[in-house]
């Protein structure tokens, strides 16, 4: 894969001198929250990072090349592309093949850059095992890339809308590890608690870089998820979230969304049943995790 990789200076620099680097995805940028909302984010976010001693490292599909260090231009670039493809790994190489610009979902940006020698990669919530799986068979490739991709992902759990005790359940099977930083509960992304057990809990920043990188010296294979819970002040009020959660839910149902336009389609409609308290929620855990997983990375993992 790394042939296909392109590389920003500053990303360039960083992982030749093996200093800490930190990567994003960029399906934020395209899917998860309007424009501008989207790009002003991205680039918060790696202002985050570079504040805590490393360097950011945004990836998107840019002129059949996987760019690994986004400039501002190429966000906007991809943030107003019509239709831009959300990139996974089952439809990555057709995408570098079309020249046309992708985002990165979880699975593709794990990929790119453990393929650059970056261990840690900061997101929101991971995909999972959706709720109707039993009928549909839909169950996140993200997984899929936890299972086969030594990285570790930090994360607000996985997104509220999916069916979160079998995902627990699914990377338990897959042979993930789940460390909750200050938790002992798997998040359920806009809500810090879900009733689901973590693997361990860490209280400290030091203790679980060396767990993390232990982990990942032993060869097994598989990344580490670092489940990172919403900000307390910041998560959304039970009562809010169930609301929108069975609206959203009962609208894609009642619309037959299948497939990539799931997730999309119920984070819109969360927004809107939630008069945007679910984007400022959205927000607070993103930088959240930022946070966390740019001290993991200067920690040494």
């Amino acid at each position: 894969m790394k042939q296909w990789c392109e590389y920003g200076d500053d990303v360039a620099r960083a992982l030749a001198s093996n200093t800490p680097v930190v990567a994003f995805e960029t399906t934020v940028v395209t899917h998860g929250l309007p424009h501008p909302d989207g790009v002003t984010t991205a680039l918060s976010l790696e202002q985050i990072v570079r504040e805590a001693g490393a360097t950011p490292a945004t990836i998107g599909i840019i002129g059949g090349a996987i760019r690994i260090g986004l400039s501002p231009a190429e966000l906007e670039q991809l943030a107003t592309t019509p239709n831009v493809a959300k990139i996974n790994l089952s439809n990555l190489a057709a995408a570098i093949a079309s020249g046309q610009p992708g985002s990165t979902t979880v699975a593709a940006t794990m990929a790119a850059a453990h393929a650059s020698g970056i261990r840690v990669f900061s997101t929101g919530g991971i995909g999972g095992v959706h709720r109707d799986a039993s009928k549909s068979g839909d169950i996140s490739s993200d997984l899929t890339a936890l299972s086969r991709i030594p990285i570790a992902v930090v994360c607000a759990g996985a997104k509220a809308i999916l069916d979160l005790p079998r995902t627990v359940e699914m990377l338990e099977t897959l042979g993930v590890p789940v460390f909750g930083f200050q938790t002992d509960e798997f998040p359920a992304f806009y809500r810090r608690s879900s009733g689901l057990r973590v693997d361990r809990r860490y209280d400290s920043i030091t203790e679980l870089a060396s767990d993390v990188r232990l982990h990942l010296s032993l060869g097994l294979g598989t990344g580490v998820l670092i489940a990172n819970p919403i900000p307390i002040g910041d998560e959304m009020a039970s009562e809010l979230y169930e609301r929108a959660l069975h609206a959203a839910l009962w609208e894609a149902q009642t619309q037959q969304i299948r497939g990539r336009a799931v997730t999309p389609f119920l984070l819109d409609r969360m927004r809107a049943v939630t008069g945007g308290d679910s984007v400022r929620a959205n927000l607070a855990l993103l930088r959240h995790n930022a946070q966390i997983a740019a001290a993991v990375a200067v920690a040494g993992i």
